[in-house]
């Protein structure tokens, strides 16, 4: 089978590999749909929250379907539509699919049932490979108390978690406010169905999201960029006694913020990361609403061209998500 592999830093290559072989309580997944994340091309540069090495396949935002399980599996059966957890357990330790162990970027692999979650018939295989990073902005809203109808929430930053979390809070009833330098981003978030985006580039985006809310701010402020203006601008962006839900990753650096505004608004922060036990309600969530995310993946390339399809993406104003397809 054909699997893209990580030989070492900025070695990305295509390669035969063996079919694998699953043990009794392990199954076999066709991939039909993976994302590419940023998150990917920090494991491509030698760099990853928790300790790598290579080789290794990435991975991690993918749909699949099951073929083969193992006798002792029950739950599941060949011809299932699934997508799977991406921080797991095995008997030596905690993993991240497609990091530490490796992940969908390749033509079949072997897997725990424990991580998998059935498709709805209503979400189709393409689609289905957002549904994890889906679970991360869902996660973001719901950390910071969820929302309704009564609030505004702003979201700092439209790349692909940035948007789902603006579609959450959508989902929720919020008014939802997308703060972005580029054109494309914004014009997505809008099709998502956000109230407004707004290019933070003049240095307004504060004094305009005050006219929007009666000079208050926001009721929630999602800052899910992780680049340092963003950071320092996302306290500007909420209201006294308001909430902040910190999802944007931001490695290794020191950002000047305003950090008494944390004391000044009694704002309540919370960092997050992943999406610890919400899978299930996340895609109950997108299956009861009917949110189209597709607007997000803007391009697509066959699994096979995986390489080509990283070299792109390695400009980040030239697409959101793409999604590697197999078959």
């Amino acid at each position: 089978m054909k699997a893209l592999v990580f030989e070492a830093p900025d070695k990305p290559v295509i390669a035969d590999l063996a079919m694998p072989e699953i043990s009794a309580n392990e199954v076999l997944v066709r991939t039909r749909a993976v994302g590419i994340c940023h998150s990917d091309y920090e494991l491509l540069a030698g760099r990853y929250i928790i300790p790598i090495s290579y080789p290794v396949t990435p991975g991690h935002e993918w749909s699949g379907e099951i073929v083969e399980v193992g006798r002792n599996v029950t739950g599941f059966k060949a011809g299932d539509r699934v997508v799977g957890e991406c921080v797991v357990r095995t008997p030596e330790r905690l993993h991240h699919f497609g990091f530490s162990i490796s992940g969908a970027d390749r033509e079949f692999f072997a897997v725990n049932p424990e991580w998998l979650h059935k498709l709805p018939d209503a979400v189709d295989d393409k689609k289905a490979a957002l549904i994890e990073p889906f679970t991360c902005g869902f996660y973001a809203v719901l950390r910071s108390g969820g929302t309704n109808a009564s609030e505004t929430v702003v979201v700092s930053g439209g790349g692909t978690i940035g948007l789902v979390s603006a579609a959450a809070a959508i989902g929720m009833g919020a008014r939802v406010i997308v703060v972005d330098p580029l054109a494309t981003r914004r014009d997505v978030a809008l099709k998502l169905g956000a109230d407004a985006a707004i290019d933070p580039s003049d240095g307004g985006a504060a004094d305009r999201i005050r006219e929007m809310t009666g000079g208050h701010g926001a009721d929630l402020v999602v800052e899910a960029s992780g680049h340092d203006a963003s950071l320092a601008a996302a306290f500007d962006y909420a209201r006294e006694d308001g909430r902040m839900s910190m999802v944007g990753i931001n490695i290794g650096r020191k950002v000047p913020v305003l950090i008494g505004q944390i004391q000044m608004k009694n704002l309540t922060v919370r960092g997050c990361i992943g999406s610890p036990g919400v899978w299930p309600a996340a895609i109950r969530f997108l299956e009861r609403t009917g949110i189209d995310l597709s607007p997000i993946q803007t391009h697509d390339y066959a699994l096979t061209d995986a390489v080509q399809a990283f070299a792109f993406g390695k400009d980040a104003t030239k697409s959101i998500k793409i999604t590697l397809l197999n078959g």
